[in-house]
């Protein structure tokens, strides 16, 4: 029999662990819910096995380059118009597949599997950090004073009735560790949260960027500028945490040379590939110009989403677009939502830069679920929200999520044509 001490002292390593075990635990678990729906609609459809699924599209890229290198990808790999020269595989940033394919070395591991298994881990370390975010965030913006002045006294009034602040000075109170868990659940439980259990670069940037933030956050400025620098290998998202990250350094300075290192340092493994990029193709934005002419992908302030979101609302009879138009929109009221409710301005930037970023480039429309992913720090208020209601409630809106995440993922991967 363990003695009361010994049960005492598991519990209380157990409650200081659970900022851990609880994110990853509901990530595993909504990931695998997600999987397992996938795997039931590729059996429906075509067969053509789930490790085929899951490395479909730009995932063939990432395994071609993690297996061998930008030199070696086979010449059955083309871009989004069929064709194909010695430039195209430098579209991808090497972070993601650079790492797959030091897996991929260990004795026993393939190419898929190596890819599937470093996001099983980069998932769940993304998971620990949204969760910090959420919690973070919470404790931060209960910590404020009402809403302004400027806000009409009925609409407080009512939040002061009905969410029972009884002392009258502040709204009332979410845990924090409950809404940090909550967002961490949301983030695995995306519309296109698929894409974390794929072969390709989410699960990474999402990690990174979420421990950048952590780190802004909690002036942890070498946490910050590390991450960031990593993230710049991994995606050209980055350079949205990059200005964040240097901002909220520079306006830090005072906290000595740790917030200066991580101004230094944030940029640099972004610039250095596009430097690379640059003597490949002689070129100074070579990057850019292979993404324009393979991809079609070019900053054109917003007009091919509008278009799309006008077409999609209104002609389309098939349910993807329907649905990917309206993720476009609520992603951006969200965005809009997070400055109302005062979100901690580094998340909120951040999170607003990253859907400015997507919706105002070109290229393939029924992409941008899966691209708005890194924005998953748009859902902080909802997260404390929810984090303010019954268990009950939780419990259902969380069911609700994961159930359209596992149908609107496996969908998108084995109904509609091109999704990603």
């Amino acid at each position: 029999m363990l003695s009361r001490s010994t049960l005492e002292t598991v519990s209380d390593r157990l409650y200081k662990h659970r900022s851990w075990i609880e994110p990853i635990t509901a990530f595993l678990v909504i990931r695998l819910i997600g999987l397992l729906t996938l795997q039931r609609f590729d059996h429906l459809r075509d067969g053509r096995g789930l490790g085929s699924v899951l490395s479909a599209w730009d995932g063939k890229w990432m395994l071609a380059i993690a297996e061998h290198g930008y030199g070696g990808v086979p010449l059955t790999q083309t871009d989004a118009q069929g064709l194909r020269n010695s430039d195209t595989p430098y579209a991808f940033f090497p972070g993601y597949p650079l790492l797959a394919g030091a897996v991929d070395k260990i004795p026993g591991f393939s190419p898929l599997g190596a890819a599937l298994t470093v996001n099983v881990v980069l998932g769940a370390l993304a998971a620990v950090g949204v969760a910090r975010i959420g919690a973070i965030c919470c404790e931060q913006m209960q910590s404020r004073p009402r809403p302004p002045r400027w806000i009409p006294a009925r609409i407080t009034n009512w939040f002061t009735e009905e969410l029972g602040d009884s002392g009258g000075t502040r709204l009332s109170k979410a845990d924090p560790a409950r809404a940090g868990l909550l967002l961490s659940v949301f983030f695995a439980a995306a519309p296109m949260g698929i894409v974390l259990s794929m072969a390709y670069t989410e699960a990474l940037f999402c990690a990174l960027a979420a421990w950048a933030l952590v780190g802004v956050l909690q002036q942890r400025w070498l946490l910050a500028g590390t991450c960031t620098m990593i993230a710049g290998l991994s995606r050209p998202t980055a350079v949205v945490l990059i200005a964040v990250v240097i901002l909220a350094a520079a306006l830090r300075h005072r906290d000595g040379w740790r917030a200066w290192v991580a101004i230094v340092i944030s940029p640099l493994g972004y610039l250095a590939y596009l430097a690379v990029v640059w003597h490949k193709t002689g070129e100074p934005l070579g990057w850019f110009r292979i993404q324009t002419e393979g991809w079609n992908t070019e900053i054109d302030y917003g007009k091919a989403a509008f278009d799309f979101v006008n077409f999609a609302l209104v002609n389309s009879p098939e349910v993807a677009p329907v649905f990917t138009a309206w993720i476009i929109v609520i992603t951006i009221a969200l965005a809009i939502y997070s400055f109302i409710e005062r979100v901690p301005w580094p998340v909120s930037v951040y999170g607003a830069l990253v859907v400015v970023s997507i919706v105002a480039s070109s290229g393939l429309m029924m992409s941008r679920p899966r691209l708005l992913l890194p924005a998953f720090v748009l859902l902080v208020p909802v997260a404390i929200g929810l984090a303010k209601r019954r268990t009950s409630t939780q419990v259902i809106v969380v069911i609700i999520m994961v159930t359209f995440s596992s149908w609107f993922g496996a969908h998108m991967l084995t109904v509609y044509p091109h999704a990603m």
